[in-house]
């Protein structure tokens, strides 16, 4: 089945951009209906909605992280990736791809990154 696959730096400084890439095998990012979505894992804190991009390509974003958030997609490689600039220890998180239509899920393992100097 598919599978999902975050890739990226682990620690990112204070400032920077946070950029990762989630490879999907298995199924083509493009393939009607699906919403891809970046998400995240505060410590201590519930899971957030980043936001997301259509099969056909819109962008939705979370309002709360919209001026920072900017998800892309390359649809010869099979990805989609996430940057999040100025970043700050509040972005510590574990962050997810994932999946989506409907009430169906599919999520990658997660990827702990860490911001700090």
């Amino acid at each position: 089945q598919v599978q999902l696959q975050e890739s990226g730096p682990v620690l990112v400084k204070p400032s920077h951009t946070l950029s990762l890439t989630c490879t999907v095998s298995g199924g083509s990012i493009t393939t009607s209906y699906y919403y891809w979505s970046w998400n995240r894992h505060p410590p201590g804190q519930g899971l957030e909605w980043m936001g997301a991009i259509a099969y056909e390509g819109s962008n939705y974003y979370s309002p709360s992280l919209k001026s920072r958030t900017s998800i892309s997609r390359d649809t010869s490689k099979n990805q989609f990736s996430l940057q999040l600039s100025s970043v700050t220890p509040e972005d510590t998180a574990v962050y997810y791809c994932a999946r989506k239509l409907s009430g169906s899920y599919y999520w990658g393992q997660g990827t702990q990154v860490t911001v700090s100097s």
